[in-house]
């Protein structure tokens, strides 16, 4: 450990679980460090985190931060991320990606503030969220120290886990004694599982897996309609009804959850070279991705939304990676931003058993001109006989092609 002989004051990432208690511990005792402590209330599902509070004093946290995010964490990273309509090889809606960057820009903040020599985290080296970490961390602070324990720390065994944490009486629930039946990630976008019971990609996923959705076969057999209204590419109202970001995308949450919606089970390419397989639920970012495109549909011009097509893939494929703070996504956010500008409206969907049907849209900027598309008269708007043209300077290269290959037989 000399590499960190110098570290005094570390900030952690603390969730008041075991894996990060013990890291508390941990790095007292390794490092004779003075530990503050940082727990973001991301929408996670802990109505109360005091428990985290009392556990981290007791365990001799110098300093404790408990912030609620939430409202940050819609408005400053899932919506701008949904401007881009971001799935991660055309599936993964980025939920655990999305979150690492602002708790590392919280980790620095509070670095900063305290004057930590390091910040730390409770990522395993087999992982995407240490990468995710330590980019962010390294982007907002190139001269900060990043102690990974997972990496670093001697223990072999679940069972030298609980050894420690029994001789530093760090408490253990019972559920904690044996091997996890699988891990849990969750906050206001998604929830994520994966390992053991999953492991396997062609069993079928226990149904107690889902942590924020019911099975699309119970969900109810009535349609659930609703109205999401858009400005500038982000969801700005439900029904009729103005909300900040993170509630808007909680009551999204609710409907998505109760109408079986936003369930993934994917087989994915890790950044660090390894394929895994996780169970996402989604509910809300469902709803909200299938109702961005739809409002797009009739705003946003065809090249324009061509354009951000093909750049998709490379936008949720940085976030994935870990580079929120790159220049290369920033880069790509000012383009994805100006495309919105004229997104606005509002669309209908119908939630039923799992699925999301765009039932109408509407845009006082909308594109779509019926005087253009009707079958009826159309004198005036758009000239038929105009097509020929159209299409034989389009088949010019063809016939040209084809023609010489004639000759070739």
């Amino acid at each position: 450990m000399s590499k960190w002989k110098d570290v005094k004051k570390v900030v952690l990432a603390y969730s008041g679980g075991l894996d990060t208690s013990i890291i508390l511990k941990w790095l007292q005792t390794e490092f004779d460090a003075e530990v503050v402590t940082f727990t973001a209330d991301l929408g996670q599902g802990d109505s109360d985190l005091e428990p985290a509070r009392r556990k981290a004093e007791m365990l001799g946290a110098r300093k404790i931060y408990i912030e609620d995010v939430r409202e940050e964490f819609a408005k400053d990273f899932v919506f701008p991320m949904f401007r881009a309509n971001a799935q991660y090889e055309g599936l993964y809606l980025l939920g655990t990606s999305i979150a690492r960057p602002l708790i590392s820009k919280h980790l620095v903040e509070i670095a900063r503030e305290t004057g930590a020599d390091a910040v730390a985290h409770g990522a395993t080296g087999k992982g995407n969220d240490q990468v995710r970490f330590e980019l962010s961390a390294y982007a907002l602070n190139p001269d900060i120290k990043v102690i990974a324990p997972w990496r670093d720390w001697s223990f072999k065994s679940r069972t030298d886990l609980i050894d420690f944490a029994e001789k530093h009486q760090i408490p253990i629930a019972k559920d904690k004694r044996g091997e996890a039946p699988f891990s849990v990630d969750a906050n206001l976008l998604h929830s994520s599982s994966e390992g053991k019971v999953l492991e396997d990609p062609w069993i079928t996923p226990p149904e107690y897996v889902h942590q924020r959705t019911i099975s699309p076969m119970a969900a109810p057999d009535t349609v659930t309609e609703i109205v999401v209204g858009f400005a500038k590419g982000d969801a700005v109202s439900l029904d009729g009804k103005a909300l900040s970001p993170a509630t808007l995308l909680a009551a999204l949450n609710d409907l998505g959850r109760d109408n079986g919606i936003g369930r993934l089970d994917l087989v994915e390419n890790r950044f660090v070279g390894m394929k895994s397989r996780g169970v996402y639920e989604t509910p809300g970012g469902t709803i909200l991705l299938q109702a961005h495109r739809a409002i797009e549909s009739i705003t946003l011009d065809r090249g324009a939304g061509h354009l951000k097509d093909e750049i998709m893939p490379r936008y949720a494929e940085l976030i994935y990676n870990g580079f929120w703070f790159s220049p290369e996504r920033e880069m790509l956010q000012a383009l994805i931003d100006k495309s919105q500008e004229d997104v606005e409206g509002e669309v209908r969907l119908q939630l039923y058993k799992g699925n999301v049907i765009v039932a109408g849209r509407r845009s006082p900027k909308s594109l779509y001109r019926n005087d253009l598309v009707t079958f009826e008269d159309d004198r005036g708007a758009y000239d038929q006989k105009d097509a020929e043209g159209f299409i034989r300077l389009n088949a010019l290269r063809l016939r040209t092609l084809a023609a010489r290959n004639r000759s070739k037989g």
